[in-house]
């Protein structure tokens, strides 16, 4: 049993692949709008149960438990060079202004 107050991560399908925008790229047009939230069950509860959580922002958002505890995985992807050539060419040009 998960406690309530535990810090969580629920899931949810918030549009069906019928219901997507018919101007989308056809690989996207392909799958649903999934949704996944991290916040503090509101009661205790178990993986693959519907429940009800509070975020960060006060907001109540339900939907099927996944995860305990989970970690932040965001990241800003591979690197690219032409990227990083764009930056060194702004921060040059933009030397004297700092």
């Amino acid at each position: 049993m998960i406690e309530k107050n535990t810090f969580v991560q629920i899931y949810k399908s918030v549009l069906s692949r019928s219901e997507r925008a018919t101007n989308l790229p056809a690989d996207t047009k392909q799958v649903p709008l999934e949704l996944r939230i991290k916040g503090k069950l509101l009661k205790s509860a178990q993986i693959g149960d519907t429940v009800e959580i509070i975020t960060t922002t006060k907001r109540i958002e339900s939907g099927i438990l996944i995860a305990i505890e989970p970690a932040y995985t965001h990241d800003f992807g591979h690197f690219v060079q032409e990227v990083e050539d764009m930056k060194d060419i702004i921060l040059s040009e933009t030397e004297d202004l700092i």
